[in-house]
This record gives C-alpha cells, structure tokens and sequence, in this order.
C-alpha cells in the first residue's frame, strides 16, 4: 500500500509576510537616500543652469549632475529587485559611444534621454512619491506599533493631567455607557486593537506602496526598445566582422598550406613527368624510374589534400550530425579523448552552428596535442536556456599544465572569431597548472530546441 503526501497550498497571507521586512526596510531607508538624491542632483542642476553663459562650464556642471540622476535611480532599481520585485530591465547608457573621445562622451550623456530621465526621477518623480510613501508606511508602522505597546507603555495625548480618554471616545460612538469602566483598560484595549488592525495590514499596505514605486521605476528607469534593437545590431556587427575575420583567416592559412605543400609536389610531379616523357625512347630504365617518383610524388599530394580538407565540412557531419563527427575527431585525437554528449536526441541544429561546433572542438583537441602537454582530454555538449534564449555549450577539458590565453594571430583567437561569428562567445578557464576548461556558446534559434517527431 502506498500514501502519498498532499501539500497544503501557501496561505496567500503569509507568503506577503515574507518580503514585509524586506518592503518596510525599503521604505523607511528610500525618504533619506531620496533626500539627498534631491538635495545634490537639484543643487547641480540649478548650478548648471546658472553658470551655463560662463565658459560653458554650465555642461560639465550638468554631466555631473546626469551622472548623480543615474547613480541614485541605479541605487534605487536595486533596493525595489532586492526586496522581491521583478527584474528591470537597464537602460543602454552608450558607454561604448562615451569612450570614442570628447564628443562621443557629450553626445552619450546630454544626448542619451536616459540621463535626462534618471535626473528628473532623482529630483522630482521619485523623491515625490518617495515622500507619500515613507509618511504612509511611516504613520501606519507606528500606529500599529504603538497600539500594541500599549500595555506595556502607558501614554496620554495631551499630558498627564488630560480628561480625555480614548476607550470612553470610541466606545461612545456605539452609545455604551463607561462611566463605571477602568478606563486605562478600556484605553489599552481599544489601543491593542486599532494597532493589531494596523500590523495586520501592513503587508498590504507595503507591497502597494513599492509597486507603486516600482512601476514608476519601470516607466522611467529602465531600457528602451530602442535600446534592444541597437544591442542586437551591434551584435549582429560584431559577429559579422568576426565571421569575416575568421573565414579570412582561414583563407589565408589554406593557400599558405596549399602553397606549401600540394602545390610543391604538384610542380614537382609536372617536372618529373615531363623528364619521364623526353626519356622515355632514349632511357626507359631512367623514365620508369621518374615514373616511379612521380608516382610517389602523386600519393604524397594526394594526402596532403586529404589533411587539408579536414577543414571543411567532413561528409560525415552532414550525413549523421554533429555527435557523430565528434566521435570521429575524439577517435582520431592524439590525446585519448571521451565524449560524453546530453543533447535531446534527435535535435535539429542550424548548419553554421554544427559546423562551428565541429571546428571549435578540432582545433581545440589539436592545441591541446601541441601545447598542452596533457593526458587526458574530454568534450561534453549540451543545451542551456539563458538570456532568454537557448544555447548549445560545447565545453573541452583537458589535464594540462593550463596558461591557454587568446593572442592575437594564435590558434585561440580564430576560435574565438569563429565563435563569435555566429553569434556566441567563448569563455577560458586556464589557471597555471590546469586543468584548462574551454566552453563555446552557440546561440540556437527557437526552432532547434524543439524535437523532431519520432517514428513509432
């Protein structure tokens, strides 16, 4: 016989109790932050204003005081996220255009609205509603706080020697005669009361007040749409010259490999056929014997060409998938390598992303043979959802002696222009000693994740 274990629901009630600490402390310490927010970011900007006609100085002045506007609404994204609220989303504040010199950074800050928005939420909208709500969860905490002190802390509203009692006020009001009543009970109960009703409340009254101050936040503190579609073309620039950097470089690695060597023994081959041919009535031990090198040189040109056509999509890639032709790489590895994969099977991978994943990993296991002085090597795919977007991660481990760094025209930094070029990134982790962990992210579209239909 089995049981099984019901779980009771959370009481929606007590779930609001556990982010009320964290509300209360929120909005009894934004009236001081907001305070001086408005004291320093009011000050410069009438500053600004005044000085604007002398030597300019009025702008720099005002930069000062967009950058107060930012640092004080960051601060107070961060408080609203810290006591439970939804993550918001920064604004691009063109730190990248900022950094391009004088008038980048002028055009970043005076021109980026955010600044602007973030100085008049510091100065005006926030320190506003900071004030109604401090006062609000100020005046109900202390109520309810004091009611039920009550007992414990005697308390006249108009000193000691005052007639007037607030057990005989409330309870005339229901027309009850307490003229025979211990009033001092009859005040702390009625105290005990009004602050059980004002603590029992106060979730309430706090998660209102900071999703008021959050969606202020959300209309004025955080990013653009704009802001998005100017990452993402950003993105997409700098994986295109990635992708041209990397095919370039491949292109140039390929004609000097060519060059180097099929093209020698080609010429060679040529020469030796065309001795073989002036030969071959006057001498035909000595052109058979050319026939013989030429035949020689043929094969040798033969595999090297094989060699370099590694570095193009092998057919098995493009017949059985991506695991397969690792299986493949890690067999044919000159360090023993495992492979150990938790793709969804089957999984519908772009063609780009197969194909840098197969490099990615080859020319890692080739760095590992000539620098890394290991033993052991391992490769480990897998999918990840972050960023809201899902991710293939391909990750090499190996036992060696670690240090692997990218530089410039070194086997790493292809990697990492192929990487980039489709739109991932390539994280190192390569302490003096190893091991050396090297993970690819590879952006998948939504329509990879999803599993092909399965025949029955």
């Amino acid at each position: 016989m089995t049981t099984q274990t019901v779980t009771k629901p959370a009481n929606p009630y007590w779930q609001l109790w556990r982010t009320t600490p964290k509300e209360v402390l929120y909005l009894m310490l934004g009236f001081p932050i907001a305070m001086t927010g408005f004291s320093v970011g009011i000050t410069l900007a009438a500053t600004a204003v005044g000085t604007i006609a002398v030597f300019l100085i009025g702008f720099f002045v005002m930069i000062l005081a967009l950058y107060v506007g930012r640092g004080f609404g960051l601060v107070h994204v961060n408080l609203l996220e810290w006591t439970g609220r939804h993550k918001l989303e920064r604004p691009d504040w063109q730190d990248d255009r900022a950094a391009t010199g004088f008038g980048g950074w002028l055009t970043a800050t005076l021109g980026n609205p955010h600044y602007w928005l973030y100085l008049l939420h510091t100065t005006i909208l926030g320190f506003v509603l900071t004030l109604i709500t401090w006062t609000i969860s100020f005046v109900w905490l202390s109520i309810g706080l004091a009611g039920l002190s009550s007992w414990f802390v005697r308390s006249q509203v108009d000193g000691e020697n005052s007639e007037w009692s607030l057990g005989e006020w409330f309870f005339g009001l229901f027309g009850v005669d307490t003229s025979t009543w211990n009033l001092e009970v009859a005040d702390n109960i009625v105290a005990f009361a009004i602050g059980l009703i004002f603590i029992a409340t106060l979730p309430f009254i706090t998660r209102g007040l900071v999703m008021a101050q959050w969606l202020l936040a959300r209309g004025t503190l955080t990013a653009f749409k704009s802001d998005g579609l100017r990452r993402e073309v950003q993105s997409l620039e700098e994986s295109r010259g990635a992708a041209l950097s990397a095919e370039g470089h491949s292109l140039r690695r390929l004609e000097r490999d060519i060059h180097d060597g099929p093209q020698q023994r080609l010429v060679r081959l040529q020469m030796d056929l065309a001795a073989a041919e002036r030969q071959l009535d006057s001498n035909p031990e000595q052109a058979r014997q050319l026939l013989t090198e030429a035949q020689a040189q043929s094969a040798e040109a033969l595999e090297e060409l094989r060699a370099l056509s590694r570095g193009f999509a092998p057919p098995l890639l493009l017949d059985r998938g991506l695991v397969a032709a690792l299986e493949s790489v890690a067999t044919r590895a000159a360090v023993p390598t495992t492979l150990a994969s938790e793709l969804p099977v089957p999984l519908v991978l772009p063609g780009e992303v197969e194909r840098a994943s197969y490099f990615v990993v080859a020319e890692l296991l080739t760095n590992v043979a000539k620098h890394a002085h290991a033993t052991q090597a391992a490769v480990h795919l897998a999918t990840e959802s972050a960023d809201d977007r899902s991710w293939l991660t391909v990750q090499v481990t190996d036992n060696g002696h670690g240090g692997a760094a990218v530089t410039a025209e070194h086997g790493l930094a292809g990697i990492a222009e192929r990487v980039r070029g489709v739109g991932g990134r390539l994280e190192i982790d390569s302490p003096e000693g190893g091991p050396t962990v090297i993970t690819a992210r590879l952006p998948l579209p939504k329509s990879s994740a999803e599993r092909a239909p399965v025949d029955l």
